[in-house]
């Protein structure tokens, strides 16, 4: 039986890197003493007031079709909590509602690009930027950032990837797997090469609330750009909803018709109790918010703390998320071999940023989304590691 083109377009190159991941998913399902630092799934619980306002609305009978754009309770709360954030004074016919950032990404790429165009992407990239990009028949063009630079974006590389068949620039920050938030410098530049080429901006700020020092800074906030800029966000990471799937875009009116049009066939519309735990999240659980970035701080510093102490490793101290780049190539082997070494012999599970981009060569990425003792012992447990290999 013959399949679509696009079927091959949206296997990406790096599904490879996640074998690993899986292997130790399926030991730990065995009851094997593995530790997983590979995936970026909060391990805190979803906020209790959440759960029970969706469970109240399940009650209640909204478990039925809802509105494609979403409740108007959540789109005002996504805006609402966009103009404090950012100052720009938008309403909820700039809001839609999608099944996780993921989602608005997707739409974003099947309503801005086609076959022929490209789409500049700022690299190391989330792994599914490729297939997303790729699935319209649209090129993927990395701007590489570099690790001996901290992985900051320069005008020279930024405008020479530019082209005739330009449309859209496309980036995350905070970074997965970095951990950098552009500058204001840095979005200024990103801004000055979209006017000057007429090019849409989708901005991924789904770590915009795991920024550990400065105040994050939006793209679309700055002169010009609110007409060209579509901002992605989640609740995945910020309130531990990582499966209830919610998620939304902020863009021009005209963007959020397009992706109505989209959903209408896609989607058809988020689950209206899910909806409702959402607007709870957004109005209510900022505490809970502040608390879970607290933790996340602790951990970040205290593994930083304790790869630098051990040689052979380098790592990097990350600005924002719930990842940390650490440099391997001090252990004589590639990051994909490292990774399988260190499984291998302690049950521990990294990830090869390779499958970022190849400007991570050497890197491994490390989740601290698992608690205190487990960090504390897989720290143990990677020490052990690279003190058997001198």
């Amino acid at each position: 039986m013959k399949f679509s083109s696009l079927t091959d377009r949206v296997k990406g190159s790096a599904a490879d890197a996640w074998d690993l991941h899986y292997e130790a998913k399926q030991a730990r399902a065995r009851g094997e003493d593995v530790i997983i630092l590979s995936v970026g799934d909060p391990d805190f619980a979803t906020p209790e007031r959440v759960i029970e306002r969706a469970s109240q609305a399940m009650r209640d009978g909204d478990t039925h079709y809802t509105s494609i754009l979403g409740h108007s309770e959540l789109r005002e709360a996504i805006a609402e909590r966009h103009r404090q954030s950012s100052g720009q004074q938008i309403d909820i016919n700039q809001v839609i509602t999608t099944s996780g950032a993921q989602n608005a990404l997707f739409a974003c790429s099947l309503c801005l690009l086609e076959a022929g165009d490209e789409a500049i992407v700022l690299q190391p990239m989330y792994v599914t930027y490729e297939a997303t990009i790729q699935a319209p028949g649209a090129t993927l063009v990395p701007v590489v950032l570099h690790a001996e630079h901290g992985f900051r974006l320069d005008r020279e590389t930024l405008q020479n990837a530019i082209s005739e068949r330009t449309r859209a620039i496309f980036y995350a920050s905070p970074s997965n797997p970095t951990g950098v938030a552009l500058n204001r410098e840095e979005l200024e530049l990103i801004a000055e090469v979209a006017r000057r080429h007429d090019l849409w901006v989708v901005a991924d700020e789904v770590y915009a609330d795991f920024l550990y020092a400065e105040p994050f800074q939006h793209i679309a906030a700055l002169p010009g750009m609110a007409e060209r800029v579509i901002t992605i966000g989640s609740l995945s990471k910020s309130y531990a909803m990582s499966g209830w799937r919610v998620g939304w875009a902020i863009a021009p009116p005209p963007m959020i018709a397009n992706m109505e049009k989209l959903a209408l066939c896609m989607l058809y519309g988020l689950p209206g109790f899910i909806q409702q735990a959402g607007a709870e999240a957004l109005k209510h659980c900022a505490q809970d918010l502040q608390s879970m970035r607290e933790i996340y701080r602790q951990r970040r510093d205290f593994l930083f703390a304790a790869f630098s102490a051990i040689p052979g490793l380098e790592p990097l101290l990350p600005e924002a998320g719930m990842f940390m780049m650490v440099k391997v190539t001090g252990s004589g082997y590639t990051a994909a071999d490292f990774s399988r070494a260190l499984y291998q012999a302690s049950g521990v599970s990294v990830l090869d940023a390779t499958a970022f981009g190849a400007s991570a060569a050497g890197y491994v990425r490390v989740s601290y989304t698992v608690s205190e003792a487990d960090l504390r012992e897989a720290c143990k447990r990677i020490q052990s590691f690279m003190e058997n290999l001198q």
